[in-house]
């Protein structure tokens, strides 16, 4: 389960750079999000796959009974889940605007635009 988790890390990680070195300015915001998926799946792997039990501790215990699935792996993938998402809606708002502002969102034609009149 390991090497084929391995595998799919690595064409996603294929895929999200391929798509980084356009380029379409969208293309490299679509394989920015494919990295950090990327990295967040490695993430959970770093926290093993285990057929554990929830990480709970019962009345009056002071560790949990059994092997248990690692917590920490999980919550650092939900934040991350969590400020990627917020990553891309600020850059979405960022190429709309320029896209709006210089009539391209190819990286070349960016640098030669003009600024367009806009009315706010």
């Amino acid at each position: 389960m390991e090497l084929l988790l391995a595998i799919t890390i690595g064409i996603v990680v294929a895929t999200s750079i391929y798509l980084m070195l356009d380029r379409n300015v969208l293309r490299f915001l679509f394989g920015l999000v494919l990295l950090s998926n990327a990295v967040n799946l490695v993430i959970f792997a770093a926290g093993r796959l285990t057929a554990g039990a929830p990480p709970l501790i019962a009345d009056g215990a002071y560790a949990p009974d059994g092997p248990v699935a690692n917590a920490l792996p999980q919550a650092l993938v939900l934040t991350a889940i969590v400020i990627g998402f917020g990553l891309l809606a600020f850059t979405l708002a960022l190429v709309y605007r320029t896209y709006k502002t210089l009539g391209t969102v190819n990286s070349d034609e960016m640098r030669l635009a003009e600024p367009e009149e806009t009315h706010q």
